[in-house]
């Protein structure tokens, strides 16, 4: 992994335009290039962070989803920002579409004919053994063509079989308790569960 210069870094906060920023700093970043700039604020100890980089993660995470055929992020480069503190960022194009989020904030009495297709989809992740702690309305997308794809990929591990009924139980937990911090209650969860348990 390459170390960027605090010159480059500079250039692209200066001619792109932030998307999302915390306390810490800017998150992600929309270069003039089309591209995106995603910036990985960790708050492992920076040994930890040295030894396993955020950025090298994503990028791994986006490449083994792609790999089966599930749309995500394609990252075209991974590096540090600050190797001491292990600070990582990575250049990805963005998917296109919207995500389930916007979705139902912009019209909930649709999301009724979504809810089947939506299902499906976070059986078949299930089904292939991919636990995405962070699974929530924001990281799904709903693409162009009808299918669904991920974003904010980092928090994903890959089991290598089926997901047990334990974590499919803290996945759909995880997703309660996003749709109470985002005031999102009425969100039909219970019928997206139904859904899933009854998709093929």
């Amino acid at each position: 992994m390459r170390i960027v210069t605090a010159q480059e870094l500079e250039s692209w906060l200066a001619s792109g335009t932030i998307l999302e920023k915390d306390a810490r700093g800017p998150k992600v970043v929309a270069l003039d290039s089309g591209l995106l700039l995603k910036i990985f604020h960790t708050r492992r100890h920076p040994v930890l962070a040295r030894l396993q980089p955020a950025a090298k993660r994503f990028t791994h995470n986006a490449k083994a989803l792609l790999s089966i055929g599930i749309a995500a992020p394609a990252v075209s480069e991974y590096f540090w920002l600050d190797l001491q503190a292990g600070l990582s960022a990575c250049i990805y194009q963005p998917l296109p579409g919207h995500s389930i989020e916007q979705l139902y904030r912009q019209s909930p009495e649709k999301m009724h004919s979504l809810l089947p297709a939506l299902a499906s989809f976070i059986r078949q992740l299930h089904l292939r053994g991919i636990y995405f702690r962070s699974l929530h309305l924001g990281n799904i997308l709903l693409l162009p063509d009808g299918n669904y794809g991920l974003i904010d990929i980092l928090d994903m591990r890959f089991k290598g079989h089926s997901l047990n009924p334990r974590l499919v139980q803290r996945n759909f937990q995880h997703l309660r308790r996003y749709l109470e911090r985002h005031k999102l209650a009425d969100f039909q969860l219970e019928e997206l569960i139904a859904q899933y348990r009854d998709a093929p």
